[in-house]
Order: structure tokens, then C-alpha cells, then sequence
């Protein structure tokens, strides 16, 4: 990574020290390493939710779970509340969770963050650990979106900003409703669109892009649909399910 590309590292300082879960925005098939780069010098060992058909290639496989990886079957209960399990137990051990909360490469146009899902807000809502936002700009130079070769030439740079603790204390300690998971999935998205445009220099566009959709829609609308339907306290709690995992 230090000989392929150039980096600036913003606030890896005020990493926790403790066992966190750290969402990041998704632009290229490159950034997990940058991100793991920086979390893994910054003093933490990176473990990432992954789908669990990564598992199942021969060398990548064994590699992963060598790691200690996360894999997560998206359409077992069963293996997603394993995945859950394992997820505590690395935040137990002061691990570091890695999250992409968009769940694959952003489809905006313009590669803003899109809509996310629920699973990195209800980890850290479950596990009560920090949610922390990491936002990176420039490896898309280096791989773009489904490139199949890097560009090497002029040497790529990226930038990285570890953002401030996404505030979920008012949602915390009562049931993991959808409301309260649209609100705090919100959050999330707010914090990685705020740290992309600081990195990018421009102001964001009004709307978030959402992938069935395939288009951009009101940024509070999941949340404000929520609370539509009922009070917060008569609703019925989630089902508990692992984070998503990267999905190709």
C-alpha cells in the first residue's frame, strides 16, 4: 500500500481504544485494504463483516479466517445470529469491526455515499460499543468502480478522515424498533456523506441515492415513514440479524 499509493490520514488519533465498530463509505474493490491500512497502523487489528461466499474461495478463504473475518450468510438466521455472536466476541476482545453500511460500491452517479442498511446501526445499538465514521476519497483513482487493472501511473494519492462518535445515546436502552433503526441508519449516512464532502471540497446534493429506487430521494425519508406509522413505543421490536456484509 505505501509503495501503490499516497495517503493523508485525518483523526486516527481519536480512534477508541476500546472495541469499536467503524462504518466507512464504499467507492472501489481497493478500499477495505486502504481502510484496514490505516485502522491496522493506527494500533487495531481490522475485522470486516463480509458475505460468506467469500469464505468459500480456496486461498481467500483460508486467508480471512486466518484474521478471524466475520462471514455472514444474509439468508440464514441462524448463521447471521452466529455472525452476531462472533461480532461480540471481537468487540469483547477490543477489536475493531469493520462495516460497509451501503452493503456494496455506492451506485450514485457521482459515487456519494447511498442509502444504507440498518446492520451496522443495530450492531452498535445491541453491543452499546462506538460507532465510529471513517470516510476516504481518491483510491477509486487507483481501482475504479469494477475496474479489473489498477492505474498506477501518475501514482494515485487518497485521503482518509476518522470522524467524530455517531451520537446513538438517546436511541439506546429500549428496543430496537425500525424507527429507531431508520434514525439511527440516518445517522450513519449523515456522518459518511458530511465526511466525503470535506474530503472532496464540494457541498453534498440534497437528496441520497437509493439503489432500488435508482435514484436520489430525501435523505429523511426512511426514518419520518417510520414514525408515521406508529408512536416509537408501540412498536414491535426487529428481529436481531449480524450486519451486512460487502455484497458484489
Amino acid at each position: 500500500m505505501n509503495g501503490l499509493m499516497g495517503k493523508e490520514w485525518v483523526g486516527l488519533e481519536t480512534l477508541p481504544s476500546n472495541g469499536y465498530i467503524a462504518v466507512a463509505n464504499h467507492v472501489s474493490e481497493a478500499d477495505p485494504v486502504a481502510v484496514a491500512h490505516a485502522v491496522y497502523r493506527a494500533g487495531h487489528t481490522p475485522h470486516f463483516l463480509a458475505k460468506d461466499s467469500l469464505f468459500t474461495i480456496p486461498l481467500l478463504g483460508r486467508l480471512m479466517r486466518g484474521l478471524q473475518q466475520v462471514p455472514v450468510a444474509r439468508a440464514d438466521r441462524r448463521e447471521s445470529q452466529k455472525s452476531l455472536e462472533a461480532a461480540h466476541e471481537v468487540l469483547a476482545q477490543r477489536g475493531c469491526i469493520i462495516i460497509y453500511p451501503e452493503g456494496t460500491l455506492t451506485r450514485d452517479p457521482e459515487l456519494w455515499p447511498m442509502r444504507c442498511k440498518s446492520g451496522a446501526a443495530r450492531l452498535a445499538l445491541a453491543t452499546g460499543a462506538p460507532l465510529i465514521p471513517i470516510s476516504q476519497w481518491g483510491v477509486q483513482e487507483f481501482l475504479g468502480p469494477y475496474a479489473k487493472l489498477p492505474r498506477i501511473i501518475p501514482r494515485p494519492r487518497y485521503r482518509l478522515r476518522v470522524g467524530r462518535e455517531i451520537d446513538l445515546s438517546d436511541l439506546r436502552g429500549g428496543p430496537l424498533t425500525r424507527s429507531v433503526l431508520a434514525d439511527a441508519t440516518e445517522r450513519v449516512e449523515a456522518a459518511l456523506t458530511s465526511g466525503v464532502a470535506e474530503l472532496r471540497g464540494e457541498d453534498p446534493p440534497e437528496g441520497i441515492w437509493d439503489r432500488g429506487a435508482r435514484c436520489r430521494v430525501p435523505r429523511n425519508q426512511s426514518s419520518a415513514a417510520g414514525r408515521g406509522k406508529k408512536p416509537r413505543h408501540e412498536e414491535s421490536p426487529t428481529e436481531p440479524a449480524a450486519g451486512e456484509g460487502e455484497e458484489r
